[in-house]
């Protein structure tokens, strides 16, 4: 078996058009093959490098992480003398992984790092997600060096990148007991000591995933007497240096193979990255959107395995001397959750692709000056980017938590039993809404989008050429719910409907993403798509109308009841 071969869906997405674009940029004309033989000398030469390191993490996911899953799922990580250790299991899973050279991902190769772009990271989340979405919250965090790449001097880059990609462990600590989703309260202390030319932290966090890695970006406040987010800045901290203990790890509903630490800051000695004040308004959005398309991976890759899961069981299982899979009750839940399932993965790498073009021009733009078709190039990328992030967060999330739920019902009375797989999925897909923003806060970023009609105009110019009445009835529904929505003149009512918008938001984009997926593989010649187009198309255009119902007989009484009943 292998997670990335079996599943010819994720191999379509690297033969997408914007991919040559994405190679270009990544690649800079392809010079750093003069210093390293395994860089490539041309697109092609890339994909089939992209394709070759895929199959090999598609083979470790499924032969020794997916293997693993369960005995880490039941003994966990625990607490000894100060110090996270983690299950047994997860030790191979992280050997395994280095030794697949599957470490620096995003990182230049001077570095030590591949240099690939976000898609094929999005990718290698999502498999090694499908096999264990506790382990990919650990593996994944590599992506916390990006910051620090971006951000960072270069002094700093070439002390921590080569640990990174040699297998160095990281974490973002940010969440404090008074300080979740609202990261402006964070009130660890960090003091610049003359003396000694650095910093200190003292203080302490809480809900730190890999919270004992070997290197740790820190949200701190740096500036005395401050209580907002402009008094915070980011720091490195060294495990090796010490001054941070885990003072308890977090029992939880599930990815229990991923640490959730509790730790104490003591005069921990710490670098600054980047400049000070600019922690939560600058770095920690970077960080971020970074992270929420990480789980946009890790919800698929469930999806995925929920939906494999249903599918192999509904197969066997005989009720009335049939299988169940011939029941329209139980092929109706399956044929739903492939939908949200291809839906879901179009949105993400859709995302995916619009960060690794703009994240491309930037980097060009520190060679030289940008051309001003490069310019524009840079700012319609980064607004489509921004724009999308909550939207593949908050959908895929969303469905990984419906897949795992359905693949329990398909199971019956046996989903309900610890011996089978689906009950872990359905522990571990709960936190994918919640973590890394929750939906709801997912909504609050899109409304802005929602409100200056930057969704309306990319539906729209997406529609542009699709002859399909069921889309075109969605938007129009779509824009006359926003015209309903604004022309109330009151916040307190956009926010009440913000997730009702939200959701046919999500619903019309995904299905636009999907159909254009199931036309150019039908040019391909092949169906990979078309029975999901179909049936997301009528999905979406369901939710849709439910939303806009909702919307339009609204009024200003429903606000007051709800808000009684809270």
């Amino acid at each position: 078996m292998n997670y990335y071969s079996d599943y010819p869906e994720l191999k379509f997405h690297l033969s997408h058009p914007l991919m040559k674009r994405i190679v270009e940029l990544k690649e800079n004309g392809y010079k750093d093959k003069a210093n390293h033989a395994e860089a490539p000398s041309d697109y092609d030469d890339a994909i089939e490098n992209y394709d070759m390191v895929m199959e090999i993490a598609g083979d470790v996911a499924a032969n020794i992480i997916e293997p693993n899953s369960e005995s880490v799922d039941m003994e966990g990580p625990h607490l000894v003398n100060g110090r996270m250790v983690y299950a047994s299991k997860t030790y191979e899973n992280l050997d395994a992984m280095q030794k697949a050279g599957l470490n620096g991902v995003s990182m230049p190769r001077r570095y030590g790092g591949l240099n690939f772009p976000a898609v094929v990271f999005s990718m290698l989340s999502e498999v090694v997600a499908a096999a264990d979405a506790g382990f990919q919250n650990i593996w994944s965090l590599q992506s916390c060096i990006d910051t620090l790449y971006e951000f960072g001097n270069e002094e700093q880059r070439e002390k921590y990148i080569p640990r990174v990609c040699a297998g160095a462990t990281m974490s973002m600590d940010l969440t404090e007991p008074d300080a979740g989703s609202d990261l402006q309260r964070v009130m660890l202390k960090a003091t610049y000591s003359d003396e000694d030319q650095c910093w200190y932290l003292n203080g302490v966090k809480r809900f730190i995933t890999n919270g004992d890695s070997d290197i740790h970006l820190v949200l701190a406040r740096s500036e005395e007497g401050t209580r907002d987010g402009r008094g915070l800045s980011m720091f490195i901290y060294d495990k090796q240096t010490g001054g941070v203990d885990v003072r308890h790890i977090e029992n939880k509903l599930g990815i229990h193979g991923s640490p959730t630490c509790e730790l104490t800051f003591r005069n921990a000695k710490a670098e600054l990255c980047g400049s000070t004040r600019l922690g939560l308004i600058k770095y920690v959005m970077s960080l971020m959107n970074g992270a929420r398309l990480g789980i946009a991976a890790q919800s698929i890759g469930v999806c995925q395995e929920a939906y494999n899961e249903a599918k192999r069981y509904a197969a066997e299982r005989k009720q009335f001397d049939t299988v169940i899979n011939q029941f329209p009750a139980v092929y109706d839940m399956l044929s739903r959750m492939k939908a949200k399932l291809d839906a879901g993965r179009a949105a993400l790498y859709m995302t995916a692709r619009y960060v690794d073009i703009y994240k491309g021009i930037e980097e060009l733009s520190k060679e030289r000056k940008l051309e001003p078709e490069e310019r524009q190039e840079l700012k319609k990328y980064t607004r489509l980017a921004d724009a999308l992030t909550p939207i593949a967060k908050g959908m895929t999330s969303e469905y990984a938590n419906q897949c795992a739920y359905d693949a329990i019902q398909i199971h019956g009375g046996s989903g309900f039993i610890m011996e089978y797989k689906s009950q872990r999925l359905y522990r571990d897909a709960r936190i994918f809404s919640i973590y890394e923003g929750t939906t709801q806060l997912q909504v609050v970023a899109a409304m802005r989008y929602i409100t200056n009609g930057t969704y309306l105009s990319m539906m729209k110019e997406m529609a542009d050429g699709i002859d399909n009445a069921i889309i075109a009835d969605a938007i129009s529904k779509y824009e006359e719910a926003i015209q309903t929505a604004k022309d109330f003149e009151n916040q307190a009512v956009l926010d009440f409907l913000g997730r009702s918008l939200y959701d046919m938001t999500g619903n019309i984009l995904l299905a636009l993403f999907l159909i254009d997926d199931a036309r150019r593989a039908s040019s391909e010649g092949t169906d990979l798509f078309a029975n999901s187009a179909k049936v997301y198309t009528k999905l979406a255009a369901s939710e849709v109308s439910r939303c806009y119902t909702f919307i339009k007989n609204f009024c200003i009484d429903d606000l007051d009841a709800c808000s009684a009943n809270a």
